[in-house]
């Protein structure tokens, strides 16, 4: 097997029916590669609705549907894909792991693509195609990593601060080029196999969110860099599969998960007196942008609730209020 794709499916059926439609055409591009669609016990019709469309559309050949015992998350059911195809005895681990989300449609030659540019880059761990939206315009999918200053930054919002920590913002300003990036977006994200044996798979604490982060971060340290790759095009309809990140859309509250894997994804790797600073740094920051905002009449575009869900997790105990 050249490509493993793994497809994580929860409550999405017909997006992830679409995102196969979108790589049906595209397979024989990619001699050897497969696909293996997971379904984290959705217990809303996925499974009998995504077993008939792979009948339906003779896809079985390419296509392994793979339902789950429970919804573990994001890394959970990657990993439920991953890990026989590096564990089977007798079975050669693909070359490289492709994780694609369920809400996205594979441009033409967006596989290979990916592929040419590992196989051209073989110091390369990690690479991120270009997300979009379906109108063509592109959003941000490659990201630096977290940090104080960063979460500073990302909270305060006011354009001096901003223009003295560029350096620190999460998203550097869009470019049309191949380049090394801290991190990509799991949406789209190739990883070569000696990447898993080097640091294993993704970490399963986390259920969403931070967890690409986290492994993008870990293979860096096992001196694996990561790249972005705009020649590789996906259209991403953002947050359809989670329902949280459509920046196109108001925002949404953000669940409990999110603020766990922050919390975990900060004291992990940097330790708890780091995370703490990271707290005080955004808590501070996004005060202060909440308190400008509403003397000068600007529009709140924020999640709901968001200040008062970050203090009472971080700061009073974890709390947090549904």
């Amino acid at each position: 097997m050249s490509l493993l794709i793994v497809i994580v499916n929860y409550r999405s059926a017909p997006l992830a029916v679409d995102c196969l439609a979108s790589l049906a055409p595209q397979i024989a591009d990619v001699p050897g590669a497969r696909v293996v669609l997971t379904d984290g016990a959705s217990g809303d019709g996925s499974v009998e609705h995504l077993r008939a469309a792979i009948a339906r559309h003779g896809w079985s050949e390419w296509v392994e549907f793979k339902p789950l015992e429970r919804n573990g998350g994001f890394a959970y059911g990657n990993n439920a894909g991953i890990r026989p195809a590096f564990e089977t005895p007798g079975c050669e681990p693909p070359r490289y792991v492709l994780l694609l989300n369920p809400d996205t449609i594979a441009r033409p030659g967006a596989l290979a693509a990916l592929v040419a540019f590992m196989d051209a880059h073989p110091q390369v761990g990690i690479a991120g195609s270009r997300l979009e939206y379906e109108d063509g315009e592109q959003h941000d999918s490659r990201f630096r990593f977290p940090s104080i200053l960063g979460e500073f930054e990302h909270g305060v919002r006011l354009g001096p601060v901003s223009r003295l920590l560029a350096n620190y913002r999460a998203a550097p300003p869009l470019v049309l080029h191949d380049h090394p990036i801290d991190w990509v977006a799991g949406a789209s994200m190739i990883v070569r196999r000696e990447v898993f044996e080097a640091i294993g798979y993704l970490d399963e604490e986390y259920f969403l969110y931070y967890e690409e982060v986290d492994f993008c971060l870990r293979a860096r340290r096992a001196g694996w860099p990561c790249w972005y790759v705009p020649g590789s095009r996906v259209v991403h309809l953002v947050g359809r599969s989670s329902g949280l990140t459509n920046q196109r859309e108001p925002a949404r509250r953000r669940p409990r998960y999110w603020f766990e894997s922050r919390r975990r994804y900060f004291a992990k790797n940097h330790g708890r007196l780091y995370a703490f600073a990271a707290d005080l740094a955004f808590a501070f920051g996004f005060a202060t942008w909440r308190l400008r905002r509403r003397l000068q009449g600007k529009p709140d575009e924020d999640p709901p609730r968001l200040l008062g869900d970050f203090v009472r997790f971080n700061f009073l105990g974890g709390r947090y209020s549904a």
